[in-house]
């Protein structure tokens, strides 16, 4: 269906959420429609923060707000949604629009097959009532389903539009960029040049798939590499786990600016615990770009700063080459907590592929290549 006739059958003017894939068609229609505006339409964090900042909506206005997520957001709205919003507590009302990555039957990639499995019975064991978009439902059988969930909103529950793919469309186009002229996969292209046999973890999306790229052409081992392709937000913590049980070798982290934002507490820790072999670095391009480019906060936010008052002994920012290369041999050679922020452009390749190992596999050969480097 139409991302216009859907925002319509729901009457809402309140949309918060999290970017995804499945539901680009609606992202495209909110930032034509509205942009990033803080009346009508926030780009949050994570998707729990889209839930606290849908209560505050519903407390101030007592009308219905909107959270849209990719499915593996239900993970991070499970807390609030039992503890906050469910009828039994504060009986706050919300819908929320759901992308389902990894629905049974559909390839996809390994990090969305189980919870595309569970999808639904999450929603079902947090008491939240379900219906499906797909490319053949019609606009009267949503709109029967919303005035079925009005009932079920009016009690102080939450209800959910699954989205299967291609089940929102929009015709019109948004193109997203930024000022930086740095190319992120040159940019992953110059990492890998420092960091030689090092471990190095990243994270989810283009930047993983475009390291497995850059290894393959160059005919590089795999197995220095730990991929995060799921759960993101938790890379830099994985990096800071391997760093403090194996403090003789150097570790890099390759991190997204999405991504930090997600569980930006994590450099809280990571700079109390300041392993002096641990690289962090994020490249910064302002977007959610794996899933349609739709803009971070992360432009406006000083990242460097947080780095240093989080207790980084040492932390920068390059938007050019050769801040860049200066930087990351500083880092090579430095005995303390490194953090580097790198902006970039917004773009990647149009052929970039995917990484051709199974999860199972990159694990093994990573830790199988730990196993070398101990001293």
């Amino acid at each position: 269906m139409k991302a216009e006739k859907l925002f319509e059958i729901i009457g809402s003017d309140f949309y918060t959420g999290v970017p995804d894939s499945r539901l680009k068609g609606l992202c495209s229609f909110l930032m034509a429609r509205y942009g990033i505006d803080k009346n009508h339409h926030i780009i949050a964090a994570n998707e729990g923060n889209c839930l606290a900042l849908a209560a505050g909506y519903h407390l101030a206005t007592s009308n219905i707000p909107v959270v849209y997520m990719q499915n593996s957001g239900e993970g991070n709205i499970i807390n609030p949604l039992s503890s906050l919003l469910n009828d039994r507590v504060y009986a706050i009302p919300a819908v929320f629009i759901i992308g389902w990555r990894g629905e049974p039957g559909i390839h996809d990639e390994p990090q969305h097959i189980y919870q595309g499995m569970v999808t639904e019975k999450l929603m079902e064991d947090m008491d939240v009532e379900t219906f499906v978009i797909g490319r053949d439902t019609t606009d009267e059988a949503v709109a029967r389903a919303m005035a079925s969930f009005r009932k079920v909103l009016s009690a102080g529950k939450q209800t959910a539009f699954i989205i299967r793919e291609g089940g929102i469309t929009y015709d019109g186009k948004v193109s997203y960029s930024n000022e930086y002229s740095l190319n992120r996969e040159e940019v992953i292209r110059h990492i890998t040049s420092v960091t030689g046999n090092d471990p190095v973890i990243s994270t989810t999306g283009k930047i993983s798939r475009e390291l497995f790229d850059i290894r393959t052409a160059s005919g590089e081992d795999h197995g220095t590499d730990f991929l995060t392709v799921g759960s993101m937000g938790h890379c830099s913590s994985i990096a800071l786990g391997v760093a403090l049980n194996r403090p003789d070798t150097k570790v890099w982290c390759i991190d997204g600016d999405g991504a930090v934002l997600m569980h930006m507490g994590a450099m809280a820790v990571i700079g109390a615990n300041a392993p002096s072999n641990l690289v962090h670095i994020v490249i910064n391009n302002s977007a959610h770009e794996t899933v349609g480019g739709m803009p971070t906060v992360a432009g406006a936010v000083d990242l460097v700063g947080i780095a240093k008052a989080c207790g980084y002994k040492r932390a920068v920012m390059a938007a050019d080459t050769k801040t860049l290369d200066r930087e990351l041999l500083n880092a090579r050679s430095a005995d303390e907590l490194v953090f580097i922020e790198i902006r970039c452009q917004v773009g990647s390749r149009p052929d970039l592929g995917r990484p051709t190992t199974t999860a199972i596999e990159n694990k093994v050969n990573f830790m199988r290549h730990l196993e070398t480097l101990k001293p």
